[in-house]
Parts: C-alpha cells; structure tokens; sequence
C-alpha cells in the first residue's frame, strides 16, 4: 500500500482551511480529521471525552490543552502506519505540536507537510462575518451580509440548512484573531525549524490558492 500525506493545514479563523482541505480529501482519498468535528461529535454524543469537554464549557472555562489531545489523538491514532491524513485546527499551541509529534513518533512516521495559508487580518473579518455552515455535512458557505431577504439559506452541496456559528459573529471575531495571533502563530517557528512548514498567500481564487496547495506539496 502507498504511503498517504499526513499534512497539517495551518491558517487563521477564515483563512479557507476548510475549504482547502475538501480539496485535497477529493484529490488525494484521505481523511479530512478537523478538531471542531471531533468536538461536536463526542460533545453531541456524550463520550467520556465530550462529557469532560461539556464540563468545561459549561462552567465557562477553557477546554486544557490536555484533553484537546485526548480527543485528537484518539482519532489520529486510530489510522494504521500507511494512512495520510488532514488536520485542521490542531495543533493551535507548541504544547498540542510536541504531543502531536511525539505520538505520531511512536509510530515510527511524523508529519510530512505543514501548509500555512496567511491571509490579512481585514480580509478574514470579512470573510467571517460572511461565513455560514451546513448543518448536515459542515461545508463553509459565504453569504454576503446584504443578500435578498428572501434568499435561501440551504447547502450547494448538499441541500442542508446553513446556519452562522455563534464565534463567527462580529462580536466575537476579534477575540479568536487575537487568541490565534497570541498562541497558535508561535507553532509556525515550532515547524520551520523541523523544514517541514509552506507558506500560502491566501486571497485569491479557491482554484488557486489549490494550486498552489498542490505545488508545495510536489503535486
């Protein structure tokens, strides 16, 4: 069996990971792992995991790095040698990055690629004020602030109900901006130094922004 990428897709809130990401699950037939998912999934669900999540949350305190691992790398883990993978979302510290290469080396293979895709902080307060999701298969839709009234709000992909996240409100966008400038831009230094870390410009088209994607990938 060929050997699939195990890439780490890196960018600030609204930089269109996800969107690149859907990209590379179609092209390249690995699995798309986004920390988000798996936290709706076990908070949906009532795990262990998602019940000591709840916990937090609930209390309105932060999520710990440590059960932020747990829940990740129960996913990770679970793919044989062989298997690739996209993360998106995690690692978001240098702490999450050493777990993260730590257990990977357990089996023997780390990471092969980090892809971070840089977009201008006015340019991704647009674009989250925009963003909307589907309910059912969770994909990124932009919906301008001044659309007819009686506009639909349903999935090109799949006919699901868009709805806007409560973080991707005006209010709390500048926070998540400031948190991911604080703590998640240091990871980047944490990759560079292992030559493992491309950098995307990204505002242009999807098609290519991809582009480029697939090139630092040697694709």
């Amino acid at each position: 069996m060929t050997q699939g990428l195990r890439l780490v897709l890196f960018g600030p809130p609204g930089a269109g990971k996800g969107t690149q990401a859907q990209l590379l699950v179609d092209r390249l037939k690995i699995p798309h792992i986004s920390s988000g998912d798996l936290f709706r999934h076990h908070l949906q669900n009532g795990t262990p995991l998602g019940l000591k999540a709840a916990d937090y949350m609930n209390r309105g305190a932060l999520v710990p790095d440590e059960l932020t691992i747990d829940i990740t790398l129960e996913k990770v883990m679970s793919l044989n040698t062989e298997e690739g993978f996209i993360l998106d979302g995690f690692p978001r510290n240098q702490f999450q990055a050493r777990a993260l290469e730590a257990a990977l080396q357990t089996k023997a293979r780390g990471l092969d690629k980090v892809v971070y895709i840089d977009v201008p902080e006015d340019e991704l307060l647009r674009r989250l004020e925009d963003r909307y999701i589907c309910r059912r298969c969770q994909a990124p839709h932009s919906i301008p602030a001044d659309r007819p009234a009686d506009q639909e709000l349903t999935c090109a992909r799949c006919g699901g109900e868009l709805y806007q996240r409560t973080d991707d409100r005006s209010e709390a966008v500048q926070k998540r901006i400031e948190v991911y400038r604080t703590e998640t831009v240091p990871v980047l230094d944490f990759y560079r130094e292992r030559d493992i870390l491309a950098e995307i410009p990204g505002v242009d088209t999807t098609e290519q922004i991809n582009r480029k994607v697939l090139e630092a990938l040697g694709l």
